[in-house]
């Protein structure tokens, strides 16, 4: 018998395994409550210097060290720290899976105290490297790091042994941190929903967050409530779409959208389902995609009242899912400007990068707040405009000497520039980074359409190599735009991990998935 029949009969046999086994692999709310419900409260970092008011941070996701693929460890040492030195964030996330647990054939999936060991060595490095503080990294696990660990804190539980998390004694199930710069929080909250029991893929596919867990989130979320000047993030590994409802029928979706998040940030998937996962979630929504680049909801009428202080706040959040290191050497800087968030993927496939182009404002209009972005653009006379300078960040190990930017209106056949002025950097004691920023009309560019005028920064060094920043379309009035690409729709996935369907959808999905990938 070949390797692949082999393991499709493999397979077939640990998801009905798997079938028997979930319903009961959740650990007892009590049980829980003992062991790790110790959470970090009053986490706050204070973010000196300037600018003022951005804050960025970096995730990592799916590193999947392998004693096997040495290549992947040798590629996050020689990148990832000078990468870092020059970005320097306030926070690195690492969304799990941290090592691979896999045998050569694939066959064989078990924690390797080897990788753990290799694991640890080269974050070491990585922040001896970047200069960091390593009590701004925070990992966490993936399924692939309690591969056939039989008891969560014993003797083959290496993530207990070897993580940053660990060795900084971060032993609760969630995370809680606050950044804090120029008047404004950054509330960043990242969770452990992996299952207790140490089950060999693909059964511990999906995550399986507890009442107790969403309590806990809950609870972090709740900080800082009464601010109006506060921005909250959320991170772990597992996507929403594989992520399951607890016993009581609740599930993440449900907190996040309660606090109103700017973004969940997750990984997981390894960029299996288009590039990767862009998904607006919004309340009260009758219709649920499962969906690539794509949105849920529209934009609400407003009235007068909706610019008060006290209306509420529109229940919406983003689910932006990353590609992994693993296979696609990716790595994510998302920053956070007077409120509005916005991120860039990067890509090491080719080699370092000697020059990185964040824009901060305006935002793409693909990927913006739906609700609070028409709140904005409308009640701009009423609290104070943010609209007024295009803004981006610019990483760079040479000196830049000339940054601009432009302005396309695609309307006509061929696109013509109608915007083109350069941008000054910020200047000031203590820089974190360098933004650069360009006085502008933003009511001139107010249209019907979302995706008519494209926004892209140029910068030349002192070498005369000039670098982009993706052509991105915005919207100043706060409407926002399709991507058309790889538009799919379909059923949200959380029901089926709660009905009978289950049974029978889920295996087959499984089979075909591992049987053609083996990586997740």
């Amino acid at each position: 018998m070949d390797v692949a029949k082999w393991w499709f009969l493999h397979l077939l046999v640990m998801v009905f395994v798997a079938i028997l086994v979930l319903p009961f692999s959740r650990s007892s709310p009590e049980s829980e409550a003992e062991g790790r419900t110790r959470r970090l409260r009053g986490n706050v970092i204070e973010v000196e210097g300037e600018p003022k008011s951005v804050v960025w941070v970096v995730q990592l996701s799916d590193l999947h060290l392998s004693v096997h693929h040495p290549e992947r460890a040798y590629d996050l040492r020689r990148y990832v720290g000078p990468a870092l030195a020059m970005i320097n964030p306030s926070l690195v996330l690492i969304t799990g899976d941290l090592t691979d647990g896999k045998s050569k054939d694939l066959l064989t999936m078990k924690q390797d105290e080897i990788e753990w060991i290799e694991y640890q060595n080269v974050l070491d490095n990585v922040i001896q490297r970047s200069g960091l503080n390593k009590e701004i990294f925070y990992d966490l696990r993936g399924n692939h790091d309690c591969f056939g660990v039989p008891k969560a804190g014993g003797a083959y539980d290496y993530y207990q042994k070897y993580s940053i998390n660990a060795k900084l004694r971060r032993d609760g199930n969630v995370q809680s941190i606050t950044l804090q710069n120029g008047g404004w929080k950054h509330l960043f909250v990242g969770f452990d929903s992996a299952m207790e029991t140490g089950l060999r893929g693909p059964t511990n596919l999906f995550g399986h967050p507890t009442n107790q867990l969403l309590a806990n989130i809950d609870l972090e979320l709740s900080q800082c409530d009464v601010e109006s000047a506060i921005t909250k993030i959320a991170f772990g590994h597992f996507p929403l779409s594989f992520s399951a409802l607890t016993d009581d029928g609740k599930g993440l979706k449900d907190v996040f959208l309660k606090h109103s998040l700017s973004a969940y940030l997750c990984g997981h998937l390894h960029a299996k389902f288009g590039k990767n996962i862009k998904r607006h979630h919004q309340s009260n929504h009758p219709t649920k995609y499962y969906q690539f680049n794509i949105h849920q909801g529209f934009p609400t009428n407003m009235d007068e009242q909706s610019c008060s202080s006290k209306a509420n706040s529109s229940k919406e959040f983003w689910e932006w899912e990353m590609g992994d290191w693993r296979w696609s050497r990716a790595m994510r800087i998302l920053a956070i400007d007077s409120g509005h968030v916005s991120y860039v993927d990067l890509d090491f496939r080719l080699g370092s990068k000697e020059t990185i182009i964040l824009p901060t404002f305006p935002l793409d209009s693909r990927f913006m707040q739906r609700i609070s972005s028409v709140r904005d653009f409308k009640c701009q006379p009423k609290r104070g405009s943010s609209y007024e300078l295009i803004r981006t960040l610019i990483f760079s190990r040479t000196e830049i000497v000339l940054v601009s930017a432009k302005v396309y209106d695609t309307r006509p056949e061929t696109p013509i520039v109608v915007l083109d002025s350069s941008m000054r950097k910020i200047e000031g004691n203590g820089s974190r980074g360098d933004l650069y920023v360009a006085p502008w009309n933003w009511r001139a560019f107010e249209d019907p359409s979302p995706s008519r005028y494209r926004l892209q920064i140029e910068a030349i060094d002192i070498f005369g190599k000039t670098s982009y920043s993706e052509l991105r379309p915005f919207s100043i009035n706060g409407l926002t735009a399709q991507n058309c690409r790889a538009l799919v729709r379909a059923y949200d996935m959380n029901p089926f991990l709660n009905s009978p369907i289950y049974c029978f959808m889920i295996p087959v999905l499984l089979m075909y998935a591992v049987y053609k990938t083996s990586s997740l």
